[in-house]
């Protein structure tokens, strides 16, 4: 599935039901660095992330429910770059950024968090229980009044990880990762969620696309729900997410073709890569990238399905 940057890959699901759920693992990885092992790994955690946010479906429940439940499996994983398993900084340590936000407008995100067990809870904390929309490091005191779990620190840091930062001590290498999900509810309301540990070895305090509403994270009733993944400082620079709903808002464009320009446009042509994922209030799923790979999964007519 290798593709030159600015040459992007589309995969369209179409509405099939009252629901639709679409999730991905991050962009990135070459096909070679994902083995037997592994590729069943990220099988089994793509599941368990659309198994947990299409029970709040099939039982009625809203997008903003089934999207944080799917990637709270997912930050629970540790294969992936969220929560546990997350990418380290050049001092060693993980710094969580986490974001939400509904077709209605309610918004929230993290940055900096270093003891949040699952960022995207706090996210959703910071959009339903203060009047701001995004907190760096959140204060002890705040995430017990919001009632979201803290851990030491320590249990975010993997093997893998650290054998990835001793192997490099350069940002432009093991770049990748994030999770996030788009949901569309019963009611026709979307939402988006995404969370990540950023780029390994990158310096401490700095903050890529995934918290930034409009950049990694994005949703608006009239268009679509977006999360992204890749080189998050093109994603800011572009506002990636939210130039799909321009796309599709101000100039008539459909979802599969705003996504498809965005990605080109604000990736390719400036040599970087990554992906997205969308939905629309219609149910209509697209996933777009331009990067070796794509962990992904969603509900379809014919069932879940993953990538690997």
């Amino acid at each position: 599935m290798a593709q030159r940057p600015g040459d992007p890959l589309v995969e369209e699901v179409p509405a099939f039901g009252d629901y639709a759920l679409v999730v991905h693992g991050g962009a990135g990885a070459a096909p070679a660095e994902i083995d037997a092992e592994l590729a069943a790994a990220y099988r089994d955690g793509l599941r368990a992330a659309l198994a947990a946010g299409e029970r709040v479906l099939a039982a009625g429940g809203p997008a903003l429910d089934a999207v944080v439940a799917a990637v709270t499996s997912l930050e629970d994983c540790e294969h992936f770059n969220a929560g546990r398993g997350a990418a380290l900084t050049t001092d060693g340590t993980a710094e969580l950024d986490a974001a939400v936000m509904t077709g209605r407008g309610l918004a929230g995100a993290v940055t900096c968090a270093r003891d949040i067990r699952n960022p995207v809870l706090a996210a959703r904390a910071v959009a339903e229980q203060s009047p701001h929309v995004l907190i760096a490091a959140p204060e002890p005191r705040l995430l017990t009044e919001w009632g979201v779990a803290r851990v030491d620190p320590a249990y975010f840091r993997t093997e893998r990880r650290h054998a990835q930062l001793a192997a490099t001590g350069s940002f432009e290498r093991h770049r990748h990762g994030t999770v996030g999900a788009v949901a569309r509810d019963r009611s026709a309301t979307i939402a988006a969620a995404t969370s990540t540990g950023g780029v390994t070895a990158q310096l401490p305090g700095r903050i890529g696309d995934t918290p930034l509403i409009g950049a990694g994270t994005f949703a608006d009733a009239a268009t679509c729900a977006i999360s992204c993944t890749g080189v998050g400082e093109y994603f800011i620079r572009a506002v990636l997410a939210h130039d799909v709903h321009a796309r599709m808002r101000y100039a008539g464009a459909g979802l599969a073709q705003a996504a498809r320009a965005a990605v080109a446009e604000g990736l390719g042509a400036h040599g970087a890569d990554g992906a997205l994922i969308a939905v629309a209030p219609s149910g209509q799923g697209v996933l777009v990238w331009n990067s070796p790979t794509l962990l992904r999964g969603m509900l379809t007519g014919a069932g879940a399905r993953t990538w690997p």
